[in-house]
């Protein structure tokens, strides 16, 4: 059991059994309580009650090191790598140097395929290799529990493949391995064993060969979910954003966006595919007004609007949801009823003539919003942040909606949500294209790209490396692009490999 200082019981009386060489799966709802779990096995934690045994002993964990000690080691879904040491001196980073041995480690990684350049510097490396780094610098230092935390957020589909090639590998040697995930599909193509958890209790263990994702989801929100989204055929109308030749630098100064041009046309849905930190940050902060171009032209409704503000584009009929709910989409300190008119406070249906907020409408305002969106809220003068994952990216998408926009950029709009709040979410997004509204859609999530786009672009590098009816599209030919090739390149290999 796991009850924090505010009083929110996030664990109750959860049994967790892990046996040695298997793959044991992790899933629940945002804030059903798996990173609680999971940090208290890793040592980050202390439990409010029960009892944690390792090979049949009772042990108590003060420290993480303290769970090393044991065997059990954590590798969080962002790697954190310090940038600038090597691939080794990350994995032997807090060693003592009789500890040290590259031997050993190129030993280490001939045994399980884990196999990265050790003098390559770390922030030069793509986010596959960053992962294998994290972790072969687990299994140096002895852990025969390896807990992967959303491993695959960062990965193609060929790096994907290539980590649980080792999984199963590293399985079969004996260690065992908790992994979380909010992708149905990679669960039960990779575990033995499912635990869901619901709400802070186990809602169900099962065997992976003996269920579905259909099951595994009743299990975790506690209705059906439905996983086909049904499309109407698409009938583009107009052109509503024109990207032109887009030049765009990142925070450092380089190019992070190179020469990319794309349209979007009402009642569609234009996908950008790509793994993280291939400038599709950048490219949506450029068309929303909030970083700078240096090349190029951004055209709106027929309008050049490169340059121009976050505001002016609300008004002339642009909403945003941005990647980061948190640091970008929500005050989360402020109400959530000031949180429903944001970028809206300036409109005349919430302020009197004499710039004084219309109190009674921004709650009629608020409580629509909460009624129409499903948001799970209590007291709408909380604030934000008092609403699970879920709800508060609701709560963004009800309000960029409110607006009656044009054109919706979604980023990665259901990143870190449970099964109930995607299906919601992405079936939103298709209504609104059937409604004839233009969307841009960048997700890293692979399966969304090809579930919800009509036209599908992958960046690379800052380029897009071709754009194809997502007809064409599959994983594997959306999968080499991720990886550098050029639409043409991939339809080459591919046609070599179906030969």
């Amino acid at each position: 059991m796991k009850v924090y200082p505010d009083g929110t019981v996030a664990l109750r009386g959860v049994d967790f059994h892990l046996r040695k060489g298997e793959i044991h799966g992790l899933l629940g709802e945002n804030g059903a309580g798996k990173t609680t779990l999971m940090k208290i096995l890793a040592g980050v934690l202390k439990p409010t009650r029960g009892v944690i045994e390792v090979n049949g002993r009772r042990v108590v964990f003060t420290s993480p090191s303290d769970a090393l000690k044991l065997g059990i080691g954590m590798v969080a879904q962002y790697p954190a790598l310090v940038p600038v040491f090597t691939a080794s001196e990350n994995i032997f980073l807090g060693l003592s140097r009789r500890m040290v041995s590259r031997e050993r480690l190129v030993k280490l990684m001939n045994e399980t395929g884990l196999k990265v350049e050790l003098d390559a510097v770390a922030e030069s490396l793509p986010m596959g290799v960053r992962q294998k780094i994290e972790v072969l610098k687990m299994l140096y230092r002895g852990v025969r529990v390896l807990i992967l935390d959303e491993p695959t957020t960062n990965l193609t589909p060929v790096e994907t493949e290539e980590l649980f090639a080792t999984l199963k590998k590293l399985r079969d040697q004996g260690v065992s391995i908790v992994f979380i995930s909010h992708k149905l599909k990679e669960v039960l193509s990779i575990t033995d064993r499912i635990t869901v958890l619901r709400r802070g209790v186990v809602a169900g263990v099962v065997e992976t060969s003996r269920t579905n994702p259909e099951e595994l989801a009743k299990l975790m929100v506690g209705r059906e979910v439905l996983f086909e989204i049904k499309k109407k055929p698409v009938k583009p109308g107009g052109e509503v954003l024109a990207v032109e030749d887009l030049w765009v630098r990142g925070d450092s100064g380089e190019w992070a966006v190179r020469g990319v041009s794309l349209a979007v046309r009402k009642g569609e849905i234009f996908g950008v595919a790509g793994v993280e930190g291939n400038g599709q940050k950048e490219l949506v902060e450029a068309v929303t007004g909030l970083r700078r171009v240096e090349k190029g032209r951004v055209v709106f409704l027929g309008r050049d609007v490169t340059n121009r503000g976050p505001q002016e584009l609300y008004k002339l009929g642009l909403s945003h949801i941005p990647e980061d709910r948190v640091a970008m989409g929500l005050i989360v300190n402020m109400s959530i009823i000031e949180n429903a008119i944001l970028g809206l406070h300036w409109s005349r249906e919430f302020v009197n003539s004499f710039g004084v907020f219309k109190n009674k409408r921004i709650v009629e305002h608020a409580l629509k919003l909460v009624k129409e969106y499903e948001i799970v809220a209590g007291n709408l003068n909380s604030p934000a942040r008092s609403l699970s994952g879920g709800n508060q990216q609701r709560l963004v998408l009800a309000r960029e909606l409110s607006k009656n926009p044009s054109l919706i950029v979604a980023a990665n709009p259901t990143r870190g949500l449970d099964v109930a709040s995607t299906e919601y979410i992405r079936r939103k997004l298709v209504d609104l294209r059937d409604q004839g509204k233009a969307i841009l859609l960048v997700s890293a999530d692979l399966d969304e790209i090809l579930e919800l786009s009509d036209r599908i672009a992958v960046m690379y590098e800052g380029r897009f490396m071709g754009v194809l009816d997502s007809k064409e599209a599959d994983v594997r030919l959306i999968g080499l692009m991720m990886g550098g090739y050029t639409l043409e390149q991939a339809r080459g290999m591919r046609g070599v490999e179906n030969a």
